[in-house]
């Protein structure tokens, strides 16, 4: 039992030091009023599994494939209620018009580079059709979104293949979630510094209903990095438009995915999701003209999913009241806020297509502006 309890310990100090080394929290900073769950991650939420495939391919791939899935099981026999908030539409998001008409989600998320969303879906669509239950099926709804990394990556070449997409899936876990330059944050660039993936999660507290909020971000995004109201990109004179109030370099695109066991419906998905946007504006983002700014927001509850058969007309839920979610829009700002920071302070600098080099955020720099605000002794 000794050798186990110690076997126990040394994997959890690995775990430590494998995804947590560069997140927020272990400098010191802390976002917000609520508490994060377990792993501060997306998959606090029971049943949420992520998974990663990265492409580093020679001076010129740097991309990859995140999958997000909302539970083990069939998705598409067992649909997820699910809302898709659009903030600005310069994207190419697939699933939307059928989550938005129908509210729910019948496969898993998969975010990846602009040019590779086709092969992404066919990729959904192959994963969907693989179930058994699923042999008569004649219509699918793949949800996959982008971001466009072509400062790093060598897009055109598309490198990310139906094979590729699988992989993320099949690797697909709960628990801790690897950040930064990983997945589809391989080669995303955020306000100037090395962007890529970033989770958190918050707990509501039980008098309030106890439920968890997470959220997955790919940050490829501009504007004027702000933490915890300081403009740290002024301060590292690194921020949009500095240069040229008429210089177009404000464009990008940040990917948000919302999950939640709190049993919610699409219109009040919808209401969460928007909040999110929140959390990205205060870390200085202003999803600009050419920004793909797109929120999923799925629930797990069972008592608001979807079966695919039935042999009811009606179908009942039980959801939370209007008045009883304020909460989780205060988590979902929060958890929204401290992903995109712990994918900066992740993410490491890499050099990729044309040699192009971007640079990581200056850790002990921005601390040592934290300290200068008194956000850090």
């Amino acid at each position: 039992m000794k050798g186990y309890i110690l076997l126990l310990t040394a994997m959890a100090g690995f775990y430590h030091s494998l995804y947590s080394q560069h997140r927020i929290r272990d400098y010191g900073i802390e976002i917000g009023i609520l508490t994060p769950g377990q792993y501060n991650a997306i998959t606090d939420v029971a049943g949420v599994q992520v998974g990663h495939q990265t492409l580093l391919q020679g001076d010129s791939i740097r991309t990859g494939v995140t999958a997000i899935l909302p539970h083990p099981g069939n998705i598409f026999q067992e649909k997820v209620a699910a809302a898709i908030f659009l903030g600005n539409g310069f994207g190419k998001l697939t699933g939307y018009p059928q989550v938005r008409e129908l509210g729910n989600m019948e496969t898993p998320v998969i975010l990846t580079n602009t040019l590779n969303v086709p092969v992404a879906a066919d990729a959904l669509i192959d994963y969907t059709l693989s179930f058994k239950e699923n042999k008569e099926v004649r219509s699918v709804n793949p949800v996959v979104g982008e971001t466009n990394d072509g400062t790093l990556n060598h897009i055109q070449q598309r490198a990310v293949t139906k094979a590729d997409v699988r992989k993320a899936m099949e690797r697909a876990t709960s628990g801790p979630v690897q950040e930064g330059n990983v997945g589809a944050g391989t080669g995303t660039v955020c306000f100037g510094f090395k962007g890529g993936i970033g989770t958190s999660s918050r707990v509501v507290p039980a008098s309030l209903g106890g439920y968890t909020v997470g959220v997955l971000v790919q940050t490829n995004f501009g504007g004027v990095l702000q933490i915890k109201g300081v403009p740290v990109g002024v301060a590292l004179d690194q921020y949009s438009f500095k240069n040229d109030l008429k210089e177009k370099k404000e464009d990008g695109s940040c990917m948000i995915v919302v999950a939640t066991d709190a049993p919610l419906t699409s219109r009040n998905l919808e209401r969460l999701a928007s909040r999110a946007l929140l959390g990205l504006g205060r870390t200085g983002g202003i999803a600009a003209n050419g920004s793909g700014d797109f929120v999923i927001a799925f629930s797990t509850a069972r008592e608001v999913r979807v079966p695919y058969h039935s042999e009811q007309a009606l179908i009942t839920y039980q959801e939370l009241r209007n008045d009883a979610i304020s909460i989780l829009f205060e988590a979902v700002i929060e958890a929204t806020e401290e992903a995109i920071l712990n994918a900066l302070f992740a993410a490491e600098t890499m050099t990729g297509y044309r040699g192009v080099t971007i640079e990581a955020l200056p850790r002990e720099k921005t601390l040592e502006i934290l300290k200068q605000y008194n956000i850090l002794k």
